[in-house]
Formats: structure tokens, sequence, C-alpha cells
């Protein structure tokens, strides 16, 4: 079962190298990108993907402010950040507002991978237990 992603980050062609490489994984479908916070929340509203995987930095809205408003919806995605800013008051914010993790895009192909193979796994476990 794979995984529906939404893509946020205002850097598109960080965007195309993370896009190219979920689009690798079989576990992995990107449903959406969206390039800014506001954007990212209409986007997760109107989808409901299962991961949004989001900068911390961008212009309208950043992503501490975007996962900090779905905490109070019934079925917000999980949240991976992906930030060049990467530091230990990002972590903790970030773990704060109940990411499931928290990655710098320096290292991004190693830290993803484990990570959503978790969230695969768990999402088939749910999947299973429903049938």
């Amino acid at each position: 079962m794979a995984l529906n992603i939404l893509l946020v980050d205002d850097n598109k062609t960080f965007l195309v190298a993370v896009r190219q490489f979920l689009n690798r994984l079989s576990s992995a479908q990107v449903v959406a990108e969206a390039y800014d916070g506001r954007d990212a929340l209409d986007k997760a509203a109107a989808l409901a993907p299962d991961l949004m995987l989001l900068d911390v930095a961008m212009p309208q809205m950043n992503g501490l402010d975007v996962a900090r408003t779905m905490q109070s919806w019934a079925q917000a995605p999980a949240i991976i950040f992906l930030s060049m800013h990467d530091s230990s008051g990002y972590r903790e914010a970030a773990a704060e507002l109940g990411a499931r993790g928290f990655v710098s895009k320096a290292d991004f192909v190693v830290g993803l991978l484990p990570m959503i193979e978790k969230l695969v796994a768990e999402k088939s476990a749910v999947e299973r237990l429903r049938c």
C-alpha cells in the first residue's frame, strides 16, 4: 500500500529532487506539491494525504505554523520536516508539534527512507486490522 504524500517547499528545484527520489519507491506516491504554507493547508484539506513533507522556512506561513494549525484537525497527515535550517530549536519545536521526524535537506535521501518505511508499515498494519 502506497503512502500518499504532499510535498511542501518554496524551493522548486529541491522539490524536483525529492519527487524523483520518491518516484523510485513503490511505497510512496506524490499526490501534490505546495509552495507556501497557505497552499499546503488548502491542499492537505482537499487531498487528505497520509504524509506531508514540510519545509520550515516558507513565505506566507512557515512550516511550524502549518503544523500548529493542523493539530486541531481530526484527520491531519503525519508530518516530517525537511529543512536546511537544522537546529536543536527547530527539532524541538517540530517534536512538540507532533512531527514524525526532522530531516536535514542535505541528508534527505538517507534520513527520509527509514521514516517512510516505518509509516508504510504502520499504514499496512492499520489496513490489515480493518479487513
